[in-house]
């Protein structure tokens, strides 16, 4: 059974979420529909998708989505066996990333874009823990198309869970020990689904 406290602030458009060893802050239309909608086509159309791999058992494996990493010079990013050499910020990147970094209370070097094209791509457990982000970092996640179920469980209790649905032009901020103690997924559904752009925003330090 999950044990979070869950929050309004005076600004109903805000969720806090108060988990055990983490906090999370949700903003369901950070983001008009419509501005939403020119992200979303101005991603998709410009951004230089690919469909990376990892070695798993000896073997390469597709990930079941699209992926791109941009940023600063030098924000090189490694993960899964790999390590990602930043694209240059597009003009429309630039501008979400000036957005959020105000409420969000951090600045960020890099983002990681994921496409997932429909209900079958997915992104399976994980924590943003890697050592080039740092002690709590924050990590600002924004979504632009379909809304796709996000869950967290603790590492050390999967019976500990919390769960949202993350809507188009949302914002959501993962900050305190979070990535430390909880994991994070996207699940695949058979539920025919149009296709959801995230942004995971971040500081990459060396």
């Amino acid at each position: 059974m999950s044990q979070q406290l869950s929050v309004f602030s005076g600004d109903a458009s805000r969720h806090e979420v108060i988990l055990q060893d983490g906090a999370l802050a949700y903003y369901p239309q950070f983001f008009t529909g419509a501005v939403a909608d020119g992200y979303f086509r101005d991603l998709q159309a410009n951004i230089p998708w690919k469909q990376e791999s990892m070695n798993m058992y000896g073997k390469e494996v597709l990930f079941p989505r699209l992926m791109a990493w941009h940023g600063d010079a030098g924000s090189a990013y490694a993960f899964s066996g790999k390590t990602y050499v930043p694209n240059p910020w597009t003009a429309a990147l630039l501008a979400i990333k000036q957005q959020i970094e105000p409420v969000a209370g951090a600045a960020f070097n890099s983002v990681l874009l994921n496409l997932y094209r429909n209900g079958r791509d997915a992104m399976g457990w994980h924590a943003d823990d890697e050592p080039e982000l740092g002690r709590n970092p924050v990590i600002a996640s924004v979504n632009f198309g379909a809304s796709r179920r996000f869950m967290l469980r603790y590492k050390q209790n999967h019976q500990l869970k919390y769960e949202l649905e993350l809507a188009h032009g949302s914002l959501l901020i993962m900050k305190g020990t979070l990535q430390h103690y909880w994991q994070h997924q996207v699940p695949r559904t058979a539920k025919p689904l149009a296709s959801r752009i995230n942004l995971t925003f971040r500081m990459i330090k060396h």
